[in-house]
């Protein structure tokens, strides 16, 4: 017998990294993971042979028998699959009856992470939320990134108009909060992150991590710092601060395209590195020399990521980080912050002030964003009595129980709804709630273009996946399910787009119109790219390094960028006055008392194996060793409450409690702990077995979905006031306090 063996090349759609695979298999074996072997792409020109762990898993996910393939409905005695059309008609007539008897706001939908590395799903979700025309939309987006967002919004003038690092000709690189080597690169897609942020001490420049944990990328940072939780702001004021006051104000070619930025300067003068030494704990000599040494370089550049995004000065630290390099000369110039100029621009439209604000959430009144609302406020939509109460839910790709502050809170309210529909290929912690389940295929079932993830590239490339294997007989992709779904609820009639467009040819129709697209100039009618030619390149298309593109990348009517926007100088101002001289005041009280008490500030982390929830179901990843549900300590903490490395404690919130065992570790700073996203699959409960789970509790039963940023109600996780306490002290109290 002759070798049947056949390569096919395709990035990898688990994260952000876009790395290029080649999946060898045999189409003569069937219905064996075994046959499929996934390998990293050498010729991909963006990832030039990177991958990680996750893309193994394509094989086994492609034959998972616990993957949904037709729809089912819950009955009195489990699970029973159903055709499509009554899976479409029944969620056809409860939706349709819920709103016409209530209105279409008591109906929510939720939309996972996952539907950014879904071609399919990502072209036509929003038209399916404008067929339902609820105002009550949520996403992700406002737990992890929309701060990013919402400086892009009012400084540059659109929500994907965000700068990312040119990482690749850096010689000084400040990351805070962020911790790419775990995360693949967020907000910053960049394949084979490691090796970029090496080559930036083998060209002999360095890259600093601020963090609270010494976290993976900070152990082979050229040098690590930590910082108290929630206090980045403080630190980067008074980088600023320094900026201006040593007279080191440089604009380079942005200088003529900016505005408003004496509006801002009248407050730095407070934040001094003396003054926020305390506060962040950091040595204010350490914060004149990194901010010295980052000056000095011509090609330097800051970054934050999810540690700042996710705290309750979010909004604030993305803004600062913009201003830093603007001020610096590192904006839109090599080495330093740039847009990058993807094939198919999602930025394209003149600002929208309208787009942000325009309706509040009914429990809160908490502001619109681009047609979502805070996902911190959304079960108190559920639970809050009124005329327009939610009683239906629609999720897509996500698993808000696990993911979502107070998780356990949305759990309660998902079992007196009146009708629950997801569109998911797995009964998990939140879909097992669901009246109806709509599995789509998936994987190497999928062709696949980034479009997100091209507009925060460190690179400008172009590569489009096609499916490997068809999905089988009756099961329609995510898209044919999206677009029904669509037709059968929308109140106007069905657009023209819904009705004509597909993936590819809304992809084709991009590319070709896109700024190196053959119908964007005459001049490249032949060489242009169309997605037949993107197709036949088999490994992606290198379009070149990132580029200025100030003013031409502005989105403001004025083309300038709004150095100083008033609602954040309204939170900076609040912060000047109110919280600043509070926290100087608090930080000088510090006694030896505090010391010993059992309060910290807790964190987040996420492995490169499991960055999301759903990834803890294949037993590939999740049985790595450095896949854990722990609550990191520093071990003179441990030492001060008498708890040994491994020994179950409570760690308690405001929330509630969850019990997980300690791993006491000296990366992790004083005050601090530590525990892991993603897990909770085997809480009370869940009577549907999840293959391979690892045991662990959620995070997210004792997170605070009353903690938001002030600026734009994104999430606060980081930071998070915690009390810890070893089980066998909680008994003795309690056995105590019980006799008594």
């Amino acid at each position: 017998m002759g070798d049947h063996k056949i390569t096919h090349h395709r990035v990898c759609n688990f994260c952000e990294a876009m790395c290029g695979l080649a999946v060898t298999f045999d189409p003569q074996i069937e219905n064996d993971a075994k046959k499929i072997i996934v390998k990293p792409d050498q010729n991909d020109p963006f990832s030039k042979g990177s991958m990680c762990p996750k893309a193994s898993v394509l094989g086994s996910l492609h034959f998972d028998e616990s993957r949904l393939k037709r729809p089912v409905k819950r009955t009195e005695s489990g699970w029973a699959e159903i055709s499509w059309n009554e899976a479409y008609n029944t969620v056809e007539e409860k939706l349709k009856k819920i709103r016409s008897q209530y209105g279409p706001n008591a109906i929510a939908s939720y939309l996972g992470n996952p539907i950014v590395h879904n071609l399919g799903m990502l072209l036509f979700v929003k038209r399916l939320t404008d067929a339902i025309g609820s105002r009550n939309v949520y996403s992700a987006t406002t737990m992890d990134q929309l701060p990013h967002h919402f400086a892009a919004h009012f400084m540059f003038g659109h929500e994907f108009r965000i700068p990312v690092p040119d990482i690749d000709r850096t010689d000084h690189m400040i990351l805070m909060g962020a911790n790419p080597i775990a995360s693949n690169g967020s907000i910053m897609t960049s394949a084979g992150v490691t090796e970029r942020l090496r080559d930036i001490q083998t060209r002999g420049g360095k890259f600093v991590v601020i963090d609270p944990r010494k976290t993976e990328t900070a152990k082979i940072a050229s040098e690590h710092h930590f910082i108290k939780p929630g206090t980045d702001v403080y630190f980067l004021l008074a980088f600023l601060h320094i900026i201006f006051r040593d007279g080191r104000v440089k604009y380079g070619s942005v200088g003529a395209h900016l505005k408003n930025l004496e509006k801002l300067e009248p407050f730095l003068k407070a934040f001094t590195p003396e003054g926020v030494a305390s506060i962040t704990q950091l040595d204010e000599a350490e914060i004149e020399r990194l901010a010295s040494e980052f000056l000095s370089h011509d090609r330097a550049v800051i970054y934050g990521r999810m540690g700042l995004s996710t705290q309750i000065h979010g909004g604030l630290c993305n803004w600062l980080i913009n201003v830093i390099n603007i001020v610096s000369g590192n904006f839109d110039a090599p080495g330093g912050m740039m847009f990058p100029s993807p094939a198919i621009e999602m930025a394209r439209s003149k600002t929208q002030p309208d787009s942000v604000g325009r309706w509040k959430s009914r429990a809160r009144g908490l502001d619109e964003f681009y047609g979502e609302l805070p996902v911190s406020g959304m079960v108190d939509e559920f639970l809050t009595e009124g005329p327009e109460r939610v009683r239906a839910f629609v999720t897509i790709c996500g698993n808000p129980v696990l993911s979502t502050p107070s998780g356990s809170r949305l759990e309660t309210a998902l079992e007196s709804i009146d009708f629950m529909v997801s569109i998911d290929n797995y009964i998990n912690e939140t879909t097992r709630h669901a009246d109806i389940i709509l599995p789509t295929p998936a994987g190497l079932e999928i062709d696949h273009y980034d479009l997100i993830f091209n507009t925060i590239s460190v690179t400008n490339n172009v590569k489009f996946s096609q499916a490997l294997f068809p999905p089988g007989d009756d099961r329609p992709y995510d898209w044919q399910v999206l677009k029904e779904l669509i037709r059968r609820l929308s109140v106007n009639g069905v657009d023209l787009f819904t009705k004509f467009a597909t993936p590819r040819r809304v992809i084709n129709w991009g590319l070709m119109l896109g700024p190196y697209g053959k119908l964007s100039h005459p001049k490249r009618w032949l060489n242009g790219l169309s997605l037949d030619k993107v197709i036949k390149s088999e490994h992606g298309i290198d379009l070149g390094p990132l580029r200025a593109r100030v003013p031409e990348g502005l989105i403001t009517n004025d083309r300038k960028i709004n150095m100083a926007p008033d609602n954040f100088l309204v939170r900076l101002k609040t912060l000047h006055d109110e919280e600043f001289p509070e926290l100087v005041a608090a930080s000088q009280a510090l006694t030896a008392e505090r010391q010993s008490a059992d309060s910290f500030l807790l964190i987040g982390r996420r492995g490169v194996n499991t960055n999301n929830s759903w990834m803890h179901q294949y037993e590939k990843l999740s049985r790595s060793k450095l896949v854990r549900c722990t609550v990191m300590m520093n071990p003179e903490d441990a030492e001060r409450l008498s708890i040994s490395d491994g020994e179950d404690v409570a760690v308690t919130s405001r929330i509630g409690e969850i019990r997980l065992p300690a791993e006491v570790t000296a990366v992790m700073m004083r005050g601090v702990v530590c525990i892991p996203h993603g897990f909770g699959h085997t809480r009370p409960g869940m009577k549907i077995p999840v293959a391979q789970a690892k045991p662990g509790v959620s995070v997210n039963d004792i997170t605070d979905h009353l903690r938001t940023d002030p600026l734009t109600s994104n999430a606060a996780f980081s930071g998070l006031p915690v009390t810890i306490q070893a089980l066998n002290a909680a008994r003795d109290d309690i056995k105590k306090n019980g006799n008594q």
